[in-house]
């Protein structure tokens, strides 16, 4: 019998798809690296009964559910950010260099405290300093 997306083990407070999700979304992007306090931006539905109500994905509604994460609908489009314990989580994750490229990531562990800033990268530095 196959296992559904539910019945996932955790691992650093996260299931695979999950951590994929997460991944995806604080990789690096058209030569931008994503801030973990700029939130994960959420489409919105453009029809139907559900015309723009946020379009949460299905990783993403587990984060939720499980308070790790929490929808912002103030702004103009609805975003995603991390609790308290969504960031703990995160940072466990990604200070496990099987669960997340230390390479890669290292504007996120920078920004999370994991490693020191790198103080030849300005860009890095506003981030930390807020």
């Amino acid at each position: 019998m196959a296992k559904d997306k539910t019945q996932q083990p955790m691992m650093a407070g996260f299931t695979s798809a999950e951590r994929e999700y997460i991944r995806s979304e604080l990789d690096l992007f058209f030569s931008t690296l994503p801030s973990v306090a700029e939130g994960f931006q959420i489409k919105t539905w453009r029809g139907g009964p559900q015309a723009g109500k946020p379009k949460v994905p299905q990783a993403a509604q587990g984060l939720l559910d499980r308070g790790l994460m929490r929808l912002d609908l103030t702004g103009r489009l609805p975003m995603l950010f991390f609790t308290d314990a969504g960031l703990d989580a995160l940072r466990t994750m990604m200070a496990d260099g099987r669960l997340a490229d230390p390479k890669k990531f290292a504007h996120v562990r920078q920004e999370l405290g994991i490693d020191p800033i790198d103080p030849i990268d300005p860009a890095l530095q506003a981030v930390a300093a807020g």
